[in-house]
């Protein structure tokens, strides 16, 4: 799904913005992936993020990994690179433990200006999913210094010494190299056709323009026209969840950002969002989180 007409229909995350306003212009951020599920869940919906690639990192566990056409099934130890704007979404257990780069598109540029498309034959512009159990024995000290490399970056980026940015782009360029070099080796992948994407990414859409009225499944299903048992199967076979789930994974992403970066109280928050009883917004937020809105705030202020 190369299109950039179906881009414009999936959510543009910025992190500096959405998550970690500390750096809103940063070429490079860097966290670890359970503080990320903390925020925006263990199943994120689909998403992308233009001019920024990402890097997941995920050290264990079953993962569901959706980049652009291609759909991924693996067992972690594993590693997605996803390019800059390609639409993407993922699912990883709860005990699963890892890393997430973000890195500015320049930055890739400026490793391609420098040869490496040349020296290795890799294509950035596309997805990748490298899992360690298909690695073969010549090629695992390679995953080895990978996963040393990306434990460094946090390292480093934990750390205010001297020429940090630096170090950070340096470390970055070498990761890039890595993942690249062990491409050759990808896991299995179950390709989507362009009408079932199109058609979720149309149901994305509507979730982004209707979320805050609170439509219902059916009135989704009217405007798609197609019948919720289809609906259903698309979206548990693009990403392994149900549409409600997806609806109600939205609303929760949106009051998440509105607990940490506004000081709208619990009840401007629940009315802002088409909530019309506070009491059932409070209910609905700790079925779907385990905590209180106001728990949440104190946790993440």
């Amino acid at each position: 799904m190369n299109d950039s007409r179906h881009r414009e229909w999936i959510p543009n995350l910025i992190l500096g913005q959405d998550y970690d306003q500390r750096y809103v212009d940063a070429p490079i951020h860097y966290d670890v992936l359970e503080n990320l599920a903390d925020f925006f869940g263990r199943d994120m919906p689909v998403h992308r993020h233009a001019q920024y690639m990402q890097i997941h990192y995920i050290n264990g566990g079953e993962v569901s990994f959706h980049i652009d056409d291609k759909i991924y099934h693996v067992t972690g130890p594993a590693c997605f690179l996803t390019p800059p704007s390609v639409p993407h979404s993922f699912l990883t257990e709860a005990d699963a433990k890892g890393h997430v780069l973000t890195i500015h598109q320049s930055i890739v540029w400026q490793l391609m200006k420098d040869g490496l498309e040349q020296e290795i034959n890799s294509d950035l512009s596309e997805g990748i999913c490298i899992e360690r159990a298909s690695l073969s024995r010549e090629q695992r000290p390679l995953w080895t210094r990978l996963a040393q490399n990306l434990r460094n970056i946090r390292a480093e980026w934990l750390q205010e010494q001297a020429g940090k940015n630096l170090a950070l782009d340096c470390l970055v360029r070498l990761l890039i190299i890595r993942i690249a070099r062990l491409s050759s080796k990808r896991a299995a992948s179950m390709t989507v056709n362009n009408d079932d994407l199109r058609l979720f990414h149309r149901f994305s859409d509507l979730i982004e323009e209707r979320f805050r009225e609170h439509w219902q499944l059916p009135q989704y299903t009217d405007t798609l026209g197609i019948s919720e048992s289809r609906l259903n199967q698309l979206c548990q076979r693009i990403s392994n969840r149900s549409p409600k789930k997806l609806i109600h994974d939205r609303i929760i992403q949106e009051i998440k950002r509105l607990l940490t970066f506004s000081t709208l109280t619990s009840n401007e928050i629940c009315y802002a969002l088409g909530f019309s009883d506070p009491a059932y917004f409070s209910r609905f937020f700790k079925q779907h989180t385990g905590t209180t809105a106001q728990q949440y705030r104190k946790q993440n202020a």
